[in-house]
C-alpha cells in the first residue's frame, strides 16, 4: 500500500492505538517524521491539508488553520524561488511592490491548482456526455486561469515544484514505513 493511501487510512481511522496489531499511526509519525530532514514543515502540511483537512477528522487537524499556515510557508518559498530565479529585475520601488504582488498572486494560484487541479465541467472525469471533455480537451485539469502568459508560466513552475516537494515528502515516508516494517 502506497504512503498515500496508508496516510489517508490512519487519517479517517476511529482506532489510532499502537500496539503490535493496529499500525495506523505509523503513517502519522512517518509523515511528521520525514520533514525532519528537510528543514521545514512543508511536506508533511501539504499532506494534512490535501488530505485530511475535508475529512471527519477536520476538527481535530486544525481545519482551515493548516491551509493558511501552507499559504505563509509557500509564499515565503514562492519569493525565494522568484528572487533567485530574477522574475522581476528590481530597478525601483515600483518594482518591489509589483514583485511581490507577482509572488502573492503566484504563490496562491499554485497552491489551489495544486490542492484542486480537477477541470469544473468533467470533475476531471475527461468525459461530458460520453465524449471527451471540449474544455479540458480530455486530461481532466482545468486550465490555469490567469491574464499573463508569464504569470501562467511562473504559476505552472510552481505548480511542478510544490508537487516535487510532495513527492519528495512521500517517498522519505515511505522510506520509513518500510524500515519500521
Amino acid at each position: 500500500m502506497a504512503f498515500t493511501e496508508r496516510y489517508i487510512n490512519a487519517v479517517n481511522s476511529s482506532d489510532l492505538r499502537d500496539d503490535e496489531h493496529h499500525h495506523s499511526t505509523d503513517a502519522l509519525a512517518a509523515s511528521s517524521i520525514a520533514d525532519n530532514g528537510s528543514g521545514g514543515l512543508l511536506g508533511s502540511l501539504l499532506c494534512r491539508v490535501k488530505y485530511s483537512d475535508g475529512s471527519t477528522a477536520r476538527e481535530f487537524c486544525g481545519g482551515s488553520t493548516n491551509l493558511s499556515a501552507l499559504l505563509k510557508i509557500w509564499l515565503i518559498e514562492v519569493e525565494k524561488k522568484g528572487r533567485a530565479r530574477v522574475w522581476v529585475k528590481i530597478g525601483s520601488d515600483r518594482d518591489i511592490s509589483t514583485a511581490h504582488a507577482l509572488y502573492k498572486r503566484v504563490a496562491e494560484k499554485s497552491l489551489a491548482h495544486w490542492l484542486d487541479s480537477n477541470c469544473k465541467v468533467c470533475n476531471g472525469t475527461k468525459y461530458v456526455e460520453h465524449a471527451a471533455c471540449k474544455d479540458c480537451f480530455g486530461t481532466g485539469i482545468a486550465a490555469i486561469e490567469c491574464n499573463s502568459q508569464y504569470e501562467r508560466d511562473r504559476i505552472r513552475d510552481m505548480v511542478s515544484d510544490i508537487e516535487g516537494v510532495y513527492q519528495a515528502h512521500g517517498s522519505r515516508a515511505a522510506a520509513m514505513l518500510r524500515r519500521a516494517a
